[in-house]
């Protein structure tokens, strides 16, 4: 089912970092979609959750069973008030709350063929296997995009199906290449050389490019050709012998490749495994395993009793007498592994349901969207790891259910280990998204729930619009507040018996005398922060005061969750900080002479905003307040600022026209007179004393633009740099693009040198430090004379978030601008958002996924004793299909080989 639907208005904020991940097209088919989902424990649960706050379009909701004790370890929609309730109607108001604009509904009745006509997903967790392949059947029949995800204590499966003929129109997440024009010949074939060759070699042959930008070979521009890469970087692109001569500037973008996937429907691929893994016997065992527990759950009506050896032998004799997967070699079971996998089969744990719940919602964005390659067509994930590594098995009655909250994790673990967690104090350092998924998975498993200290979370930020895409525990009215506060109530909402005390104070080295306390008392930290500053930080106090650390990261669907535990593993390693640029730190003739990328027009832009808007208004109000002379004005690009802002007029504006005029005339002096300027001392022929050429390799000769009325980015540059001399001057501006184009129609006739600024050319706007002479400060002073006998000027502070202020409008086309200037690649509104704001791209499956496995990891630590063997890093990565574990390396110097008991 292709439709979409009708298609809902994007809400662009609230989703910024996911647009950043998926892009708007996925994000608007999103947003059209109706997806069906069966089953609604803790996986299902999970599954929801990720899918509501993505935004899909509609989910309805199915589950035909009441709430039970087990339930509550894993499904955080659901409290002991819902008990006998029906599952599905006891998580959708709360799933609705998540996110108004979608549409959740409840489903009550069978799962008919016709029901499934009116989805384009359907996802069944923690179903019976009858259903699964009758339901799988209908779906592959019509072209329904079919899941299939369980979980049974510490293993999980997810089975994908999107049909025989499923297109992926953007198969990867990295962006399509892009590389700058140096060249191009006329010939067949036509051979285009680029700026850099190197970046020709990134390129392969038979890929795809577009061209745009080109001046005078301008047949080219909008055309696709295929490439052939030719051994010194350039670009075979076929004939060019009839078009016109190539003159100047161009780019070539990649266009990606569609690709199709066939999947086989359930009952063939139940047979004939496709498995995503590097561990293929494993993955076989993990596959029989499933299917055994199915059989038995049919011919006994329930799944094997927590620890009852008696039932896992059945378990194990069922597996073996399993019809055997066709195609592969006859590998021997492995019945230690099956064993172990009955025993715990009845247990329902968070970690694993947040883990493969985000999985199994990123599989569903991608039948939606067509984003991403699909799993092919199985995925095991087991975390056996959390039990002891002896093997030794629990008492029946230790883990037999006790008719409590955590009946679903005592099954696996057992009720003492349920005394030892609840004891526990922790302190979690971030309550954003990361944060948030670990609270919710504290009061899950009871951590500290039965101790007074509880838990502890610090953060000094506060709660934006961007953030509810994420973080589940926020709501719209709580923006603005502190993220700690809301989230400590929500999560005690949550859990009733977790006290969580909220704290506001950064964490750093001046707040030592407050956290230290902290570090010295609690058993164990989280960190779930974004900077390497404070990860850094947060890890060496751990070290100091010898804390196991749990930490994770994400960016986009990358992710990463690694633990530090004294004595047995290493110590955290990450940097004090941010990795430096390629270039390392700009120098300072770049951003505004040489930049040779968009990073340094983007700086340039920064700095010309800060300059015109900020520094020039409160210089002027200083000014009017003190009676000084300009002369004693603090920076010589203060002085440059100060007269660029007087400009073309030289007297104080009036009128939203007058801004107009300025903009007009300060678009002049940025794109035109600065580079005939520079040019000028630096001509384009001007060769070094060692015989090279001034202008060559990464230092491209800018070229003046002519303002064209018809060209958007002009526009745009006009439009915002007017209304932002407005904001500074107290005076309305206007939005209205097609009246401020017939407004610069009439202002650039009949001569558009009119309103070139009359003093431009005595500005100094120098390449090197100058001082302003004495006859120009006088003009200057005399200037500011005028300009002062208003009300004071309003600085402008930027701020990238309000799409309505102008500011990254200006940013923007400045940094566009700038970059034709120099034939620099140029960038879109949200990749120069990204950029200058230092955004993470984010979305919500790739942060539950990596807090699942620190919820793992946690079992580990809170648990008695344990070797390094048993402990396990791991990094993913959702939209390739990437999942690794591994082991930690040792301590430098190995201390001891176990965690000491009281750790």
């Amino acid at each position: 089912m292709d439709d979409p639907g009708p298609l809902k208005l994007l809400d662009e904020e609230h989703y910024s970092r996911q647009l950043y991940v998926l892009g708007l097209p996925a994000m608007q088919r999103i947003r059209g979609a109706k997806v069906l989902l069966s089953g609604l424990q803790g996986l299902g649960a999970e599954v929801a959750k990720n899918l509501v706050l993505m935004g899909v379009g509609s989910l309805t909701l199915h589950d035909p069973y009441p709430t039970c004790w087990s339930d509550l370890a894993s499904q955080f929609f659901l409290s002991e008030e819902d008990l006998e309730r029906n599952r599905a109607e006891a998580s959708c108001t709360r799933l609705t709350q998540l996110n108004e604009t979608v549409q959740v509904s409840i489903h009550t009745g069978l799962i008919s063929e016709d029901i499934l006509l009116d989805f384009q997903v359907v996802v069944l967790t923690n179903s019976k296997l009858e259903e699964q392949l009758e339901v799988g059947e209908l779906c592959h029949r019509h072209g329904i995009c079919f899941l299939v995800a369980n979980t049974r204590g510490l293993v999980g499966q997810l089975f994908c199906d999107f049909g025989e003929n499923f297109i992926v129109e953007d198969p990867i997440e990295a962006e399509p290449l892009t590389a700058a024009i140096q060249d191009i010949s006329q010939g067949s074939p036509g051979i285009v050389t680029l700026r850099n060759k190197d970046h020709g070699h990134l390129f392969h042959d038979v890929d795809r490019v577009i061209f745009s930008d080109i001046k005078g070979m301008v047949e080219l521009n909008g055309c696709c050709r295929s490439i052939r890469v030719q051994k010194d970087g350039s670009l075979e692109i076929g004939d060019t012998s009839t078009f016109s001569r190539y003159l100047s500037g161009g780019v070539l973008t990649e266009v990606k490749r569609s690709m199709m996937v066939r999947h086989e429907p359930l009952d063939i691929a139940l047979l004939q495994p496709r498995l995503v893994t590097q561990e293929v016997h494993h993955a076989r065992c993990l596959h029989q395993a499933f299917r055994a527990l199915h059989k038995f759950q049919h011919e006994y009506g329930r799944l094997p009793r927590p620890w009852d050896l008696s039932d896992a032998e059945a378990v194990v004799i069922l597996a073996q007498s399993l019809e055997p997967l066709k195609g592969m070699s006859e590998d021997l079971l492995d019945e230690t592994l099956l064993r172990m996998i009955a025993l715990t089969s009845a247990g329902c744990l968070s970690p694993m349901a947040a883990f493969l719940g985000a999985v199994t919602a990123q599989e569903a964005l991608k039948a939606i969207s067509r984003k991403f390659m699909p799993l092919d067509q199985w995925l095991y994930f087991d975390a056996l790891d959390c039990l002891p590594e002896d093997g030794e098995l629990l008492n029946p009655e230790e883990c037999a259910p006790r008719g409590c909250r955590y009946d679903g994790q005592i099954a696996v673990f057992g009720s003492s280990f349920q005394d030892r967690l609840s004891c526990q104090h922790y302190l979690l350092v971030g309550a954003g998204a990361i944060g948030c998924e670990m609270l919710k998975g504290f009061a899950l498993v009871g951590l500290g729930a039965g101790d007074s200290r509880g838990v502890t979370v610090a953060d000094m930020d506060f709660i934006e619009r961007s953030n509810l895409s994420r973080q589940f525990l926020f709501k719209p009215q709580d923006i603005g507040r502190p993220k700690a506060e809301v989230a400590a109530a929500a999560v005690h909402n949550l859990n009733p018996d977790l006290q969580v005390t909220p704290l506001i104070h950064p964490l750093e080295s001046t707040t030592e005398h407050i956290y230290d306390d902290y570090f010295s008392r609690v058993d164990g930290v989280v960190a779930a922060v974004d900077t390497f500053e404070a990860r850094y930080y947060v890890a060496n106090r751990c070290t100091h005061y010898l804390k196991p650390l749990l930490e994770a990261g994400t960016e986009g669907t990358k992710g990463t969750a690694s633990v530090y535990v004294p004595h047995v593993t290493e110590v955290y390693s990450g940097p004090a900080s941010a990795p430096a640029s390629e270039d390392g730190p700009y120098p300072i003739c770049t951003i505004p002479y040489f930049p040779r990328k968009f990073e340094h027009t983007l700086q340039w832009a920064r700095n010309t905003f800060d300059g015109l808007f900020r520094l020039s208004a409160e210089t002027i109000n200083r000014y009017q307040q003190a009676g000084t002379s300009i002369a004693d004005t603090d920076g010589q690009q203060v002085l440059i600022s100060l007269k660029q802002v007087l400009g073309v007029q030289r007297v104080r504006p009036q009128t939203w026209e007058d801004c107009v005029v300025w903009a007009l005339g300060h678009w002049q002096v940025c794109f035109h007179d600065e580079i005939i300027q520079l040019r000028r001392h630096f001509p384009p022929d001007k060769v070094l004393e060692d015989g090279t050429h001034f202008w060559s390799g990464s230092k491209p000769c800018p070229q003046p633009l002519e303002f064209d009325i018809s060209q958007d980015m002009h526009l745009l540059y006009v439009l915002a740099a007017a209304n932002l001399y407005a904001q500074m001057h107290g005076l309305p501006g206007s939005s209205d693009q097609t009246a401020l184009r017939g407004l610069l129609s009439l202002m650039l006739q009949p001569d558009p040198q009119q309103l070139n600024p009359t003093f431009s050319s005595n500005l100094n706007l120098a390449w090197v430090p100058a001082e302003l002479g004495p006859e120009q400060l006088k003009e200057l002073q005399k200037a500011m004379g005028a300009w002062s006998k208003g009300p004071p000027l309003t600085p402008l502070l930027f701020e990238k978030d309000d799409d309505r202020n102008f500011h990254m409008d200006f940013l923007t086309a400045a940094a566009n601008l700038r970059s034709q200037n120099y034939g620099i690649l140029p960038a879109n509104r949200a990749q120069s958002k990204l950029i200058v704001g230092q955004i993470i791209p984010a979305i919500v499956t790739s942060t539950a996924a990596v807090a699942g496995l620190l919820g793992l990891e946690l079992y580990k630590v809170v648990s008695w004793s344990r070797p390094l063997g048993a402990f396990r890093h791991s990094n993913l990565h959702l939209a390739e299909n990437v999942f690794n574990r591994y082991v930690p390396f040792p301590p430098a110097i190995q201390k001891d080989s176990r965690v000491p008991a009281g750790i």
